[in-house]
């Protein structure tokens, strides 16, 4: 495809880099020449300096031939006009970010007036992320499919734990039968694995369950399902804003702490129910003063990659607060995934999972259609979602006789309000949702799973 990208900051880049991955041909459109001649130079793709919402460089860019015109700049007014100038001036599809809460209160009413094929919040997705990893304090990621019915969760088994040694096809018939562990990550090695893989404690493992399967599960592999009460959030941001108002919501106590006078007088105003305070979160003494060794969790989502992991190291060390933490720029996994500092959660990776998802599915138009898409463990592994329709070659096979290529698994299966984890012996019907996780990149159809 054809893809024109306004702004090339954290997400702009992130997005130019899965896509040109993936094969796309990309512009990019930025005002930066510096910032440019980097990219350019990097990845396969043209640059134009320029400004976005300038119809003359968006001529230079392609956009009278291009696909989708996908506008991440720093100011949300300049997306908007970026895509509503596409959109007259090339007709093609559009995607906006948009992030002030403001703006988002009126998504659907701005999205109709300008065209918006889709519309993407960094902030407002992350705080989602947030609140499902409080919700289950023990999980290290949760993803979510099948509108919400079924789980992706990552947990690292304990010591002791009833898993410890057993071969993941005994799980079905001493632990759960609901239950499919689909990634084991070891010593930093992923591995995709088969029924005579045999698991141990310190293993990180992402497992699919139903939702009301999940905490049985993990209580009967010895994970603590400590409730949270009460919530710190370090940085009183976008991000920290649209979190804060969620945990309100479910009855959660919220301490924000922001160095910004003004910001968070606004918080007040805006947040009646939360504890806002102006202060250095990285004041040991202050956090100490504000009850952090008894908190039951603590998110780090200051403006600096830096600052929240140390802060994130910090908290583990004197409290058992579940952490998480905010890493948009450092993209070491092989370091951090060794520190303990909880949960990590990245908004340019998330918005780019949302727009990949979209534009994979713009691509199919046989065998299926791309529901939810979700990159982990740094992007060596995808679970997509896929809806299968009628040009399907797996239909009505059953699945130990489809040549599946290899490194993936058939995870779960939705038909017709119920959820299943298959067998071997089950086949895929039409209009089924068909869960796969893989470590091969760029699927965007069901039938791209054969060989």
């Amino acid at each position: 495809m054809n893809i024109i990208i306004v702004g090339s900051g954290k997400v702009g880049r992130a997005l130019a880099d899965q896509l040109d991955e993936e094969g796309h041909e990309i512009t990019l459109i930025d005002r930066n020449e510096e910032v440019l001649r980097e990219v350019s130079e990097s990845l396969d793709l043209m640059g134009v300096i320029g400004n976005g919402t300038s119809y003359i460089v968006q001529k230079e860019a392609g956009v009278d031939t291009a696909d989708l015109l996908i506008a991440v700049a720093g100011r949300d007014e300049v997306n908007m006009l970026s895509c509503l100038i596409a959109k007259k001036a090339g007709n093609c599809r559009t995607i906006a970010r948009v992030r002030n809460p403001e703006y988002y209160n009126e998504i659907s009413f701005i999205r109709e007036e300008l065209g918006l094929s889709m519309s993407v919040n960094p902030e407002w997705a992350s705080a989602s992320e947030i609140v499902k990893l409080i919700q289950f304090p023990s999980a290290l990621e949760i993803d979510t499919f099948m509108r919400g019915r079924v789980n992706l969760i990552r947990v690292v088994i304990p010591e002791n734990s009833i898993l410890d040694n057993m071969k993941v096809m005994d799980i079905s018939s001493k632990v759960s039968p609901e239950v499919l562990i689909c990634i084991v990550v070891r010593e930093h090695k992923v591995i995709i694995p088969d029924g005579s893989f045999v698991l141990q404690a310190g293993d990180a493992i992402s497992f699919f369950t139903p939702m009301n399967n999940a905490r049985n599960f993990s209580r009967k592999i010895g994970i603590n399902l400590k409730p949270i009460h009460n919530v710190i959030i370090a940085g009183g941001g976008t991000l920290g804003y649209y979190l804060a108002r969620e945990l309100l919501r479910a009855k959660i106590h919220v301490k924000i702490i922001d160095t910004d006078r003004k910001r968070c007088e606004f918080l007040s105003e805006a947040l009646e129910d939360a504890v806002v305070i102006c202060g250095d979160a990285t004041d040991k003494q202050l956090l100490l003063e504000e009850g952090i060794e008894s908190a039951d969790a603590f998110t780090s989502l200051t403006g600096l990659d830096e600052e929240n992991i140390m802060l994130s190291l910090y908290v583990n060390m004197v409290s058992d607060a579940k952490v998480i933490t905010k890493i948009n720029r450092i993209s070491f996994e092989e370091v951090i995934s060794d520190m303990p500092i909880g949960s990590v959660v990245c908004p340019k990776d998330i918005t780019s999972e949302y727009i990949v998802r979209y534009i994979r599915a713009m691509q199919n138009s046989y065998g299926s259609k791309v529901r939810a898409l979700y990159r982990m463990i740094d992007n060596t592994v995808e679970a997509l979602e896929f809806v299968v329709n009628s040009g399907a070659r797996v239909i009505d096979i059953p699945i130990h006789e489809l040549k599946l290529i290899d490194n993936l698994l058939i995870c779960c299966i939705y038909r017709q309000g119920r959820v299943f984890i298959p067998t071997g012996k089950d086949v895929i019907h039409l209009n089924d949702n068909v869960v796969i996780v893989t470590t091969h990149k760029g699927l965007d159809d069901i039938n791209d799973i054969l060989s």
